[in-house]
C-alpha cells in the first residue's frame, strides 16, 4: 500500500500547496510570499483543498468550492466546482512502488474524496474547465458548453466610423471599476435568469475583477469599462476591454480592442455594445474574447465574414451528481417521456430512470421499465444543458438506442434554441 498521504490539507501546510500548484501550472517557484498565502487563505475552505503529499513535500493538489449553474429555463443549481488540480511530472518513489507509471492514483483518489463530498452535501452537479480534453471523462464529467472567439476587421464590416450612439434614447457610457461593482453584479444575476450555463460572481470575483483587490499573483491594468443604459435608463449590458496601442509605419493607427468581457440582457445592448467597440478612433480590430458559439456578433455587421471565428473549443465540463435534481430543474421544449440508463462507475449517480417532461414542467424518478436510451453519466452532462446531440453521439457510438428513435426524443427534449454559454473561467 501507498505511503502517500493523501487529505485536506491544514492552514499550516498552504504555501507548500501554492507551491505545488505553482509547479503544476508552470510558474515560478519562488518562495511563496506571506501575501500570497494570506490572500489565498481567506478564500479558502481547507476541508475542501486537498493534497497528495510525499513527506513533507505535496506531489499533487486539488480545491473545490460552491458555485451556482444556471440550468435550462433560468433556474440555479448548486455546484461543486473544481480547480487547481495538478500532479506533479515527477515520480514519486510511494508511486513507483505502486507500478503506476501514470500518477493517476491521485487525481483518482481526490477526485472521488470530493465528489463523495459533493453528493453527501447535496450538490446537483460538478463542474470544471478542463486544461486537457481526456482527462476527465473517466470521472463522469462530460464537455457542456463551448466558448468560441472572433476577431472582427473592423474596415471590412460595414458600420458606419461616424456612429455616435444609439438613436433610441439609449446611451453608452464610460465608467470606472467603482460603477462596475455597482452596476455589475445586478446586471449579472438577470443575465444568470436568462442564459444557461452561466455561473455566479461573488463578491470577492467584483473586487479583483475591478482592481479593488489586487494580488502578487494577478498583477492589475486598469482597462476600459462601458456601460450601456436602455432608454429608461436601466442598466442592461457592460463590456471591459483594453486597447493595443500600434502604428503602421508610424503614420496611420491600427489599433486592436481586446474584450476581456461583455454581457448584455438584450440583443439591442449587444448590438449597441459591438457597435460601439468597432466605432472608437483607430481601431481596426476587435477581438471579441469568449463567446457562445452561436453568438449573435457577425449578425450584428452589415457583412458578418468580417467577424472571423478564431478560435472554439470545449470549455465547462457537467458531472451529474444527482439525476433527479438535474432533470427537474431544468425547462424542456418538447413533451415526451424517456426511460433513460445511466451508467456511472463510480456510483454516485447511475441507475435506471423514467423522465416525463413537457413545456410545463418536469417529473424524474428511479424505474423499472425497460430502458430507451442507454448513456454514460458524461454523455448525460454533455447533454443536460442543450449543447449537444443524442442522434450525434448515438451515431458516434456514445449513446445506445434501445428503442429505435429514442435519440431523437432525446433531442426534442434536451436541444434548446440558444446554446448554452459560460463567459467566465474558475
Amino acid at each position: 500500500m501507498s505511503d502517500l498521504d493523501v487529505r485536506a490539507i491544514t492552514e499550516d501546510e498552504l504555501p507548500e500547496w501554492i507551491r505545488a500548484v505553482n509547479a503544476g501550472f508552470l510558474r515560478p517557484l519562488a518562495k511563496v510570499s506571506d501575501e500570497v498565502v494570506a490572500n489565498r487563505r481567506e478564500s479558502f475552505d481547507f476541508g475542501r483543498n486537498q493534497a497528495a503529499f510525499d513527506g513533507e513535500r505535496a506531489v499533487a493538489t486539488f480545491r473545490s468550492f460552491p458555485q451556482q449553474l444556471t440550468a435550462v429555463g433560468g433556474a440555479a443549481v448548486p455546484a461543486d466546482a473544481i480547480a487547481n488540480v495538478t500532479v506533479s511530472p515527477t515520480l514519486p518513489q510511494a508511486l513507483k512502488e505502486q507500478g503506476d507509471p501514470h500518477r493517476r492514483g491521485l487525481l483518482s483518489r481526490m477526485m472521488a474524496a470530493d465528489l463523495t463530498a459533493a453528493k453527501e452535501r447535496g450538490d446537483v452537479v460538478a463542474t470544471l474547465i478542463a486544461a486537457e480534453y481526456p482527462i476527465y471523462g473517466r470521472y463522469g464529467f462530460g464537455p457542456a458548453t463551448t466558448s468560441a472567439e472572433w476577431t472582427i476587421d473592423v474596415p471590412r464590416a460595414g458600420l458606419d466610423p461616424r456612429w455616435a450612439g444609439p438613436e433610441d434614447g439609449a446611451r453608452i457610457d464610460l465608467v470606472d471599476g467603482g460603477d462596475v461593482r455597482k452596476e455589475g453584479p445586478p446586471l449579472h444575476d438577470r443575465l444568470r435568469a436568462l442564459r444557461h450555463g452561466v455561473i455566479n460572481r461573488d463578491e470577492r470575483w467584483w473586487l479583483e475583477n475591478t482592481g479593488q483587490r489586487v494580488t502578487p499573483e494577478n498583477p492589475w491594468t486598469e482597462p476600459f469599462y462601458a456601460l450601456y443604459r436602455s432608454p429608461s435608463g436601466e442598466v442592461e449590458g457592460l463590456v471591459t476591454y483594453s486597447a493595443e496601442d500600434s502604428w503602421s509605419d508610424g503614420a496611420q493607427p491600427q489599433n486592436t480592442v481586446s474584450v476581456q468581457r461583455l454581457i448584455a440582457t438584450t440583443p439591442a445592448a449587444e448590438r449597441a455594445l459591438w457597435h460601439y467597440l468597432c466605432s472608437i478612433d483607430w481601431v481596426t480590430v476587435v477581438k471579441s474574447g469568449s463567446r457562445a458559439p452561436d453568438d449573435l456578433l457577425p449578425l450584428f455587421l452589415p457583412d458578418p465574414r468580417a467577424a472571423r471565428l478564431s478560435r472554439q473549443a470545449d470549455w465547462l465540463w457537467v458531472r451529474i451528481l444527482d439525476v433527479v435534481r438535474a432533470l427537474e430543474a431544468r425547462t424542456y421544449e418538447a413533451s415526451a417521456s424517456l426511460v433513460l440508463e445511466i451508467g456511472d462507475r463510480a456510483g454516485l449517480a447511475g441507475g435506471r430512470y423514467r423522465l416525463d417532461a413537457s413545456p410545463g414542467g418536469a417529473v424524474c424518478a428511479p424505474t423499472a421499465e425497460p430502458a430507451e436510451l442507454s448513456l454514460g453519466v458524461g454523455e448525460l452532462g454533455t447533454l443536460w444543458l442543450g449543447d449537444e446531440s443524442a442522434v450525434r453521439l448515438a451515431e458516434a457510438g456514445r449513446v445506445t438506442e434501445e428503442r429505435v428513435g429514442s435519440a431523437a426524443v432525446a433531442d426534442a427534449l434536451f436541444r434548446t434554441s440558444r446554446r448554452p454559454w459560460c463567459p467566465d473561467v474558475f
